[in-house]
């Protein structure tokens, strides 16, 4: 090219940027002088940036009118026995899952304690998911790497964190073992390391493959390096999480703990005996997302942990509808599984999530007026927690007051190793809710029979739950 042409097409450029740079919708100085009239740097003023530049805005910020004692009666409850702790990893979507059959367990046969491994379907649901990626490179490999898709599984080729999909997924198809079988270790109970070095991995398979069917690779040629690269990765797996039980003896108790039975088991014999093995066709996801069409299906691409799986689907409805169902299940004495966006509004310490807990428009001087819709849409707000509902408060209507969940953050969190949310924050930050279908209208029922619309696996309105420990 010419030097002279390429000397004014570089000019060009820079006086564009300066233009854009100095043009319409920058921050003049005489805008700038009226935003900084905002702060008039009163006593009151100072006193506030004093407090806030040294203390917790939570603490400020903590309603005293919110702070009379809180009631722990509710009129239907599911009792429990033992909070479970997920420690630091995203696994609350397992915990709560195992959490609604162990109940069921328990009131079954009448434990003193009891709880499933944790750790055996998370090692299968981290092997299923590396299979997932692998085979979803494989399908999109002829597209580019800026395709949305592409992008999507090179920026989330593992995870810890899921839905109740990975519970159906995962135990319908490896079981379940007691946790005597399978114990927790470090990495299990700390994953972040684990699954870094794993996706590092998984990612440099990616590229492989991808190269391989550039070159003209034959199906069965990529099955066989897919194969070799699970190997790799299931000995990683081994390696922090331990070696899944295929058969173990299981020390049956009764009521007060004495033994009464060894029992000899594979872990599909325990899911049979002390599990739920409908966990893909008993249940239904039920949503209330008010950015979307009510009364509607909807499948999420790659929403399952694995391969052979399926998406689920979720029929979003007005929570008015979901609370019917809910509580018609807790009256029958069922745990269920419910997500949420369990930081908004908590107090951690009482355990009580109610929209009245903390007062920052006082404190900051403003409003903060968006609706659950316009948090969705704009980001503000989304599921990231999954627990175990058990109890519900109604008044003398019959109209719910308050809900209680099982957590999974150990016994000295929140309430008793409970959380207590108030009916006003059940409306505003509860998403999920996976429910029996025996508990569901028919005319609900019917609704799971349109075809779904399916959205990207990267809705936002759909991402992993993977809470890990205390938020604000």
């Amino acid at each position: 090219m010419n030097k002279r042409i390429l000397s004014v097409i570089v000019f060009s450029a820079a006086l564009l940027s300066v233009q854009a740079q100095d043009g319409k919708g920058g921050i003049s100085p005489a805008m700038l002088g009226r935003i900084q009239q905002s702060y008039r740097g009163t006593p009151s003023d100072k006193a506030l940036r004093n407090a806030i530049g040294n203390n917790d805005i939570r603490k400020l910020a903590l309603n005293q009118e919110n702070m009379q004692d809180m009631d722990t009666h509710f009129s239907i409850k599911v009792d429990s026995k033992g909070i479970t702790d997920q420690k630091s990893s995203g696994r609350c979507w397992l915990f709560t899952g195992l959490n609604v059959m162990r109940a069921k367990t328990l009131a079954r046969y009448g434990f003193q304690s009891f709880e499933f491994s944790e750790i055996y379907p998370f090692f299968w649901d981290q092997l299923e998911k590396s299979n997932l990626f692998l085979q979803g490179i494989i399908d999109t490999a002829k597209s580019p790497l800026e395709d949305p898709t592409v992008e999507w599984l090179l920026k989330h080729p593992l995870s810890d964190g899921g839905t109740f999909t990975g519970v159906a997924d995962i135990v319908s198809k490896y079981g379940l073992v007691p946790k005597s079988a399978m114990p927790e270790t470090n990495s299990s109970e700390n994953t972040a390391r684990m699954a870094a070095l794993i996706s590092l991995k998984l990612k440099e398979y990616a590229l492989q493959l991808r190269d391989l069917v550039a070159k003209g690779a034959t199906p069965a040629a990529l099955e066989k390096e897919k194969t070799a690269m699970l190997g790799t990765v299931y000995r990683m797996l081994v390696l922090n999480l331990g070696v899944p039980p295929t058969e173990f003896d299981y020390v049956r108790t009764d009521a007060k703990g004495n033994p009464v039975e060894t029992e000899h088991h594979t872990p599909m014999s325990f899911l049979e005996k002390y599990g739920d093995k409908q966990l893909l066709t008993n249940y239904v996801m039920l949503m209330n997302d008010p950015s979307r069409e009510y009364y509607k299906c909807y499948e999420i691409d790659y929403d399952r942990h694995r391969y052979d799986g399926r998406n689920w689907t979720y029929v979003n409805l007005p929570v008015e509808d979901i609370k019917q169902m809910a509580v018609a299940s807790l009256k029958d004495s069922t745990m269920m599984y419910f997500s949420c966006d369990v930081g908004k509004f908590l107090n951690s310490e009482r355990g009580l999530l109610d929209v009245k807990n903390y007062d920052y428009e006082s404190l900051m001087g403003t409003t903060f007026g968006m609706n659950k819709k316009q948090r969705i849409q704009t980001f503000s707000s989304g599921s990231s927690h999954a627990m175990t509902l058990m109890a519900v408060d109604l008044d003398k209507n019959g109209k719910p007051v308050k809900w209680m969940v099982e957590n999974s953050w150990g016994a000295d969190s929140g309430y008793k190793g409970h959380l207590i949310m108030t009916d006003d924050w059940f409306d505003e930050y509860m998403f999920r809710l996976v429910v029996e279908t025996k508990y569901v209208p028919a005319k609900i029922m019917e609704l799971f029979k349109q075809k779904p619309v399916r959205l990207p696996a990267w809705d936002p309105m759909f991402a992993e739950e993977k809470e890990i420990g205390v938020s604000d």
